[in-house]
């Protein structure tokens, strides 16, 4: 059992005004795993101020300094590593071979990125006689969820501290001892006092109060579209920057060209990796009509071949999800799912055969869905796949654009010029061609309801600059 209740505020680990004790739940074995405190309004005030008065120095400090902190944070993440991964897994129930091979690396990655995009960032360009100054936008509130936890606060903390920005960060209270280690390594190296500040705690007393904060310039948030609509009636009041990246129901367009057993098999893979837990996962599979009965055969295949079990079991594909509220929610949308006459090819309701304890979820496949189903239009943030038929290719864009999200798309297809074609009408921020890989330097975000403003390498970078033109700058010639 962990016990971790200090919060890290002015380049020290302190107490909490008020011990407020939460316990962290295993969602492997439902019992506690440790415990850590929340925060208050005071605690709050304390690390804000602390952020406000480290502002102007950090953001003055020479490139050259924060390139060597960041490679300190770096190094430390990769010799705790393995730590990490274990953390991960016992916290929010991600198998431990997916937190080795991804959930730890893509963290790591961020900040290897941010790296080179900061080496070789210009904070100031020329117009004619006008100076062009890119300046950092002061004291940031970093709001992260519990999903890929080490990747969320990774891909905020590493492009605010290469701008130069100081911060607040509030990782999720489902998982957050990653987050206190990631704290350690940062005061390891060497990271000016005020620059970076934790404070636990949940999004209704700590991010509220983090959030409409008079002194915090930025909020950048990633969660529900539900918290992040209420993340920006808070922030605007003081007209504060938001950068949000909210929910997904991303389209997995497998075309009638493609090969569709190895597509169907992918795009279930996709959607149960990280027990169905990530915003951009392919949900709505979405195949030609002609070929609905052989995707389904397939699509099952591969559902019921998906090793559901103990996290701690490298031989597991998934484990539990993250929490008994999310657990119940995932249950009701399959229950919904059945009620509205979507065919339940495998899978449903109640935890897979043998598991009693635990928030385990049967990986599960509807065929024959509408998009206008409750399970075609709702993010439900588990194992839970939807296959929808389609006429043609217009009425495949048709129905992957009939979403109020547009975080991500996936275009299956032997002709690239095609797959091309489609992936430029989908109203989505990203889109993967023949399941190509993330590319950390490329910029993550989304349209619509999923969220605005872009995260990831360069593009991140620029979340947390303010631009001021000096006119007159330049001698004229």
């Amino acid at each position: 059992m962990r016990e971790m209740h200090q919060f890290y505020i002015g380049g020290q680990w302190v107490d909490p005004e008020v011990l407020n004790p939460l316990d962290v739940i295993n969602p492997a074995t439902e019992k506690p795993c440790g415990s850590i405190s929340q925060g208050s309004h005071k605690d709050i005030g304390k690390a804000v101020a602390a952020a406000k008065d480290a502002a102007a120095s950090f953001a003055t400090s020479p490139r050259e300094k924060r390139l060597e902190l960041l490679q300190a944070i770096l190094d430390g993440l990769v010799q705790r590593s393995d730590e990490i991964a274990e953390t991960i897994t016992e916290e929010m129930g991600a198998p431990l071979g997916l937190a080795q091979a991804a959930q730890v690396p893509s963290g790591i990655q961020h900040f290897r990125t941010i790296l080179k995009a900061l080496a070789n960032y210009e904070f100031e360009t020329h117009q004619g006689t006008t100076r062009i100054i890119r300046e950092a936008i002061g004291p940031c509130a970093l709001i992260t969820p519990w999903n890929w936890p080490l990747n969320q606060v990774a891909a905020k903390v590493a492009p605010a501290l290469a701008a130069g920005c100081t911060m607040i960060l509030k990782p999720s209270e489902i998982a957050p001892f990653n987050s206190l280690i990631l704290a350690e390594i940062i005061h390891d190296a060497g990271v000016p006092a005020g620059v970076f500040n934790l404070v636990n705690g949940d999004g209704t007393t700590v991010g509220s109060t983090l959030t409409a904060h008079p002194d915090i310039a930025m909020v950048s948030f990633t969660g529900s579209t539900r918290a992040g609509v209420d993340v920006a009636k808070k922030a605007a009041h003081s007209v504060k920057r938001l950068n949000q990246e909210l929910g997904g129901k991303s389209a997995n367009l497998i075309l009638d060209d493609a090969d569709l057993k190895k597509a169907v098999a992918r795009g279930v893979s996709n959607c149960f990796s990280n027990s169905g837990q990530s915003c951009n996962a392919p949900t709505r599979m979405l195949v030609p009509k002609k070929f609905l009965k052989d995707a389904t055969k397939f699509a099952i295949e591969r559902a019921k071949s998906t090793v559901v079990g103990d996290p701690q079991n490298k031989k597991s594909e998934i484990g539990p999800v993250a929490s008994e509220v999310q657990w119940k929610k995932i249950q009701s949308f399959i229950e919904k799912g059945i009620e509205e006459g979507a065919t339940l090819a495998v899978g449903g309701l109640g935890r897979p055969y043998g598991l009693k304890k635990g928030y385990y979820v049967q990986p599960t496949v509807f065929s024959d869905v509408s998009n206008d189903m409750t399970i075609a239009r709702e993010e439900i943030f588990g194992p839970v796949l939807s296959i929808i038929p389609y006429k043609d290719d217009d009425d495949a864009i048709h129905i992957a654009n009939d979403t109020p999200y547009g975080l991500s798309g996936y275009v299956s297809s032997s002709n690239i010029h095609r797959a091309r074609n489609i992936a430029s009408q989908l109203r989505t921020g990203m889109v993967h061609i023949n399941n190509s890989p993330l590319d950390f330097a490329a910029p993550f975000g989304g349209y619509k309801q999923s969220g605005n403003g872009r995260e990831w390498g360069t593009f991140g970078i620029d979340e947390y600059l303010e631009i001021k033109s000096v006119y007159g700058f330049e001698e004229q010639q």
